[in-house]
């Protein structure tokens, strides 16, 4: 059979039943041939990745940029954690501001005292682990994280 790509192969249809033989020859017929089909499928996957990589390269300038103009001091953690754990604290960051101040009833007064306990926690992973939080509970992770309003504990246990 000859390939929409015009490429021939041979192709063994007697384990399809009798009456439907034909239509998959000729729906065959209108496909690539497997090695063009993966050629292209390739060529998708390659450009995806460039379009992955390129985004991610705009987030994270984007996210910098907003660290440095927000004071919020470099994270630690292992390179390509820093990285994530920088865009990750951008985007909790940014979508608890809209949450909490733009939409809800957080006053901006309230808002530095968040953002000020945001900066105390400096593990990249820590803000990885909160990429996928609501944003009215930063405040809860924040106590949580930085020890705030938890109860003294005893030291002989």
């Amino acid at each position: 059979m000859t390939h929409s790509c015009g490429h021939q192969a041979e192709r063994d249809l007697s384990d399809r039943a009798a009456d439907r033989r034909a239509g998959f020859a000729e729906w065959l017929s209108k496909q690539e041939c497997t090695d063009c089909w993966r050629a292209a499928k390739d060529g998708h996957e390659q450009e995806k990745a460039a379009w992955l990589e390129a985004k991610r390269t705009e987030e994270q300038a984007a996210s910098e940029a907003w660290s440095e103009q927000y004071r919020m001091p470099p994270l630690e953690g292992r390179e390509r954690a820093v990285a994530w754990g920088v865009r990750c604290r951008h985007q909790v960051l940014a979508a608890a501001y809209t949450a909490l101040v733009l939409e809800g009833e957080t006053s901006e007064a309230e808002w530095e005292e968040i953002e000020e306990a945001a900066r105390t926690i400096t593990r990249a992973g820590w803000w990885i682990d909160q990429r996928s939080s609501e944003p009215g509970d930063l405040t809860e992770l924040l106590e949580a994280a930085t020890g705030a309003d938890r109860p003294t504990e005893n030291p002989h246990f």
